[in-house]
């Protein structure tokens, strides 16, 4: 049977393509060509792993811990998870409640298939990261998009929550700090969701995925205003383990037995060498690599915005997390896709087009991350002024 076919069947048919997958490898080939790329498309560190959780992947190789785990993760790593919950949050979450997860988009898959029924409605921001609503199609549900703007911090309003909500509704998902925006849910906010979802009996789930990555003083995690509400985290991006591909979820109690069921269907475990190298970043060595990190995404991310500003770009002024600038190319262009492409085909900086995050506004607009090093950053920018001005 043909791809076609298979996809004219279902839901893959409303799946849609990973955009800055594309672009990466495209600007791979260009510098397979002898080409330089100044890659700010992906949202990945360009650090490497701290040397604690290397050093800790190569003790578990060494002592042959290469079985499978329980599906729900090593205990030790369950209890870390906890004890970082108390430590940095002031909640006490029970490590029960917590699985490790074959990095947040097995979490975010596994979620989706707990939550979510064909037929269901589910609310998102748009924009917001692609493959939320991939995996809500993926279930033969829908993904119910609520256009966010910079005048609102990209983040949905209680009566934009009323508005969108409908009888098929089941469940509000939201990110704090957001994909592709780097914007927050205030503390205040937060709790407003939480009360609009138990309010009206819709399940919530949050995206903590670039918590520790903010540059602000108070980052709630939404348990500590909600114990009934479903989160998903990672390794990946505070801590820096990308391609060892690991994440949490935390589920409420009344979950925990279903939930462990479907990830011994879904994956088995976790990667073992992942889970127990994970296990050093909780130590105060690594925990020092991480701050120094921040810190120096944190003037990348103060770099790159004035540059942009002083450009032309359109941007918000609460770029208050993750690593990443949703621009506004208006003054340039009014096709995101065709002014990406140009960008790196005539000029060799790798942008992803907001199409990718969303319908609202986005064709004008692009995702520029700050996910590499100072040189390379002035370089894509002494680039784009020179393609622009």
């Amino acid at each position: 049977m043909s791809n076609e076919r298979i996809a004219d069947q279902g839901p893959l048919s409303k799946v849609n393509p990973f955009r800055v997958m594309t672009v990466m490898a495209r600007a791979q080939h260009l510098e397979s060509q002898g080409r330089r790329i100044v890659h700010m498309e992906v949202g990945e560190p360009d650090f490497s792993s701290a040397q604690p959780i290397i050093d800790a992947g190569k003790r578990a190789l060494d002592d042959g811990l290469t079985q499978y785990t329980a599906a729900t993760g090593l205990a030790q790593l369950r209890e870390c998870l906890s004890v970082h919950y108390r430590e940095n949050y002031n909640v006490e979450v029970d490590a029960n409640r917590i699985l490790i997860t074959p990095g947040a988009s097995g979490g975010l898959n596994l979620l989706a298939n707990l939550l979510v029924r064909a037929g269901d409605g589910v609310l998102l921001s748009d924009p917001a990261y692609p493959c939320v609503r991939n995996f809500i199609h993926m279930m033969s549900a829908q993904p119910q998009l609520i256009p966010v703007g910079i005048e609102q911090n990209f983040q949905p309003t209680l009566e934009q929550l009323d508005e969108y909500c409908t009888d098929k509704t089941s469940g509000l998902w939201l990110a704090s700090p957001s994909n592709p925006t780097g914007t927050i849910l205030e503390r205040s906010k937060l709790k407003e969701a939480c009360n609009w979802a138990a309010s009206r009996q819709k399940h919530l789930l949050v995206d903590e995925i670039y918590h520790g990555l903010h540059y602000i003083d108070d980052l709630p995690s939404v348990l500590e205003l909600d114990q009934s509400a479903f989160v998903v985290n990672s390794f990946s991006k505070y801590f820096g383990m990308t391609g060892w591909r690991l994440g949490w979820i935390v589920v409420p109690q009344e979950h925990v037995e279903m939930a462990t069921i479907l990830a011994q269907n879904m994956y088995i475990s976790a990667s073992s060498i992942s889970q127990y190298a994970a296990l050093a970043a909780f130590t105060p060595e690594a925990k020092r690599i991480f701050e120094e990190r921040r810190e120096a995404f944190r003037l990348r991310r103060d770099f790159l915005a004035g540059a942009l500003k002083s450009m032309g770009f359109s941007l918000s002024d609460n770029i208050q997390g993750a690593f990443y600038i949703y621009a506004d190319i208006s003054k340039f262009s009014d096709d995101c896709e065709i002014f990406c492409r140009d960008m790196l085909e005539d000029h060799g900086v790798a942008l992803t087009p907001g199409t990718d995050f969303g319908d609202f506004q986005s064709k004008r607009h692009v995702r520029i991350a700050f996910t590499t090093d100072m040189d390379s950053l002035e370089l894509g920018v002494q680039r784009l002024q020179n393609a622009l001005l």
